[in-house]
């Protein structure tokens, strides 16, 4: 009886199981949308529809990006945490995303919970950080800006793309541990931060490479420190915070995706085989090593743990400085 019993039970379990698995094998039936939680014009989004493009040749239905800006980014991603866990949404961030959870949940409010909410897919990009000036501040590097600011009558402003986000983090780390005072301006996405950097309305800012190499190279913005570990082949003159003596700033940038949790680990498979292998392109590695970046597509595991650690470092960052949102 007891054999029968468990030969009855398997039967019915493979029964439930069998639509899960058809469904999972047929995927995707229709299109596929990618959340970027940033206006369109910045590197996340770029990035976002260089993979949509090479996606839809190959996955046979479309997959088109969409833009839900604001709040640092958690706007957007509260869209994916709420979604039906399909594969059908899924978010495209970056580093601010541990940046502004970690600010959130340090306020008391957050609005998701990354390692609950979210099953990390695929590293999509390396993306260097950088810090940048207003052409018209009288500085070449990070430390003649914090010798500048501490010889201003008036404090400088900084901008970030949001409260809580990784510039956000960066500037009140720099005010801590240089001593310096600023006032932090937040904008909605990297694209309005550059163009009021330019003008001139904020001193200091900061966001991925290929946002603003362009400017950095025609003049009109000034790259002061690289937040990663090392120089960029694409702006080597450009030191890095730890040389310029301050390596509690550095962090390695990046772009990745995320589906929400209990995302059926076939469609999570087919998603990541398809996002390697976009990465892969001739094309796709060229163009992002235009604009800085480097094209990865990685495995499930490895880019959560990646997630993760930097996760833990952001947010003894984030309380070390009592960041919260504004």
């Amino acid at each position: 009886m007891t054999i029968q019993r468990r030969l009855l039970l398997s039967s019915a379990l493979a029964g439930l199981a069998a639509p899960r698995l058809a469904a999972a094998q047929d995927f995707p039936t229709r299109p596929i949308r990618i959340i970027v939680p940033f206006p369109a014009g910045g590197t996340t989004d770029l990035l976002a529809r260089l993979f949509a493009q090479r996606m839809t040749e190959t996955m046979g239905q479309s997959v088109v990006v969409e833009n839900r800006g604001g709040g640092g980014g958690s706007i957007g991603a509260d869209v994916v945490a709420k979604a039906a866990p399909d594969g059908y949404t899924l978010l495209f961030h970056n580093i601010t995303f541990p940046t502004t959870t970690a600010a959130m949940t340090l306020a008391g409010r957050p609005p998701h919970d990354i390692e609950r909410d979210f099953a990390p897919l695929s590293l999509g990009a390396n993306v260097p950080l950088i810090i940048l000036a207003n052409p018209g501040v009288p500085v070449t590097d990070l430390k003649g800006f914090v010798d500048w600011a501490k010889a201003q009558p008036n404090q400088p402003f900084y901008g970030s793309t949001g409260p809580g986000s990784f510039m956000n983090m960066v500037g009140e780390v720099l005010k801590r541990d240089a001593g310096i005072r600023m006032e932090h301006v937040p904008f909605r996405g990297a694209a309005p931060l550059v163009q009021e950097l330019i003008a001139g309305r904020v001193q200091l800012g900061g966001d991925q490479i290929s946002t603003c190499l362009q400017h950095v190279r025609a003049g009109t913005l000034k790259g002061l420190a690289n937040v990663a570990s090392r120089r960029s082949p694409v702006l080597p003159d450009v030191p890095t915070v730890r040389e310029q003596g301050f390596p509690s700033l550095e962090l390695e940038g990046w772009n990745g995706f995320f589906a929400p949790a209990r995302t059926p680990a076939p469609v999570m498979a087919r998603l990541n085989r398809e996002i390697a292998a976009a990465a892969r392109q001739p094309d796709f590695v060229r163009r992002c090593e235009e604009v800085g970046a480097e094209a990865v597509g990685s495995d499930a595991d490895s880019f959560g743990a990646m997630v993760r650690a930097q996760s833990a470092k952001i947010r003894d960052l984030v309380v070390s400085v009592n960041l919260r949102p504004e």
